[in-house]
């Protein structure tokens, strides 16, 4: 028995449809969580138990229950301006490069790979906002997608609790991008208009962006990713990316025996480039 009360087969009937609709896989340490992460989504549809979800999901042409089902069982952790040190870098130093690199379009895109709830979009949001003046006459694209409906549902309100505002989010910018209401902080919509988030699959969708990501970030995702699936999404990864770009990962990832799609980034820590773009640069030198 894996867990819980139900059959077996049931726990990895849901892991196998979690793995086929987003491609993750649930660790040892996270199928014990299955039962009671989904116990709202079986009390909201009338379902008793794990066995009888499982029967409902089979017999069933409800897409709703599915996509709950799904969400139900991914982990959409993520706070404002994780790792201030990976967001400070990035603005001291990546930007400024991308902005010598695409001086001739004057155009930046960003892609926010498995964005969750929004709050890390809108960090980068915040960075260009307060940065007006030097942006002027840019067109900067930021895009957040996720395979979650209710979490792009929540990015696109940008709506927070408490917990949720405060949680990495200086109090000068919670003040000045948020307003207080009654039902929690609201991004303004000055904030909100910089970001267009939609529901997309990165292993099997192409993401609504409107030329090559100058800068991507897919930060601790790809943990839940079996090898396989992880040299996949690096493969789309660079499929998007423009030639000179940078890939952002979670602080416990690496590219080193995943990919030869990317390399560490020898000019800023943390960060990744393609690694034909070292190729190049290294020819060049």
């Amino acid at each position: 028995m894996m867990g819980g009360t139900a059959s077996e087969s049931a726990y990895r009937i849901l892991m196998g449809v979690l793995e086929s609709r987003t491609g993750q896989t649930l660790s040892p340490n996270r199928i014990w969580r299955i039962e009671m992460s989904l116990k709202p989504v079986m009390q909201r549809h009338g379902i008793v138990d794990l066995d009888a979800l499982v029967a409902a999901l089979v017999t069933s042409t409800s897409r709703q229950l599915l996509d709950d089902t799904v969400d139900a069982m991914l982990n959409n952790e993520t706070f404002f301006y994780r790792e201030h040190s990976v967001f400070d870098d990035i603005a001291k130093t990546a930007l400024e490069q991308l902005r010598v690199i695409n001086a001739d379009k004057r155009r930046i895109t960003i892609w926010h790979c498995g964005v969750s709830t929004g709050q890390e979009a809108y960090s980068m949001a915040m960075l260009f906002a307060e940065q007006e003046a030097r942006w002027a006459g840019w067109q900067i694209d930021i895009v957040g997608t996720d395979v979650s409906y209710h979490a792009i549902s929540r990015a696109r309100v940008g709506l927070y609790s408490q917990f949720e505002i405060q949680r990495g989010l200086p109090v000068q910018r919670m003040v000045r991008w948020f307003d207080q209401t009654e039902g929690g902080w609201l991004a303004k919509a000055d904030l909100r208009r910089r970001i267009d988030f939609s529901v997309q699959n990165m292993l099997t969708d192409r993401p609504p962006l409107a030329g090559p990501a100058d800068l991507i970030f897919c930060r601790n995702l790809l943990l839940y990713f079996s090898l396989p699936m992880r040299q996949k999404a690096f493969a789309r990864l660079r499929m998007v990316a423009a030639p000179q770009s940078f890939l952002v990962l979670g602080a416990g990832e690496t590219v080193l025996g995943q990919t030869d799609q990317y390399v560490a980034s020898p000019r800023l820590r943390g960060l990744y480039e393609p690694a034909d773009q070292q190729v190049r640069r290294v020819a060049a030198a």
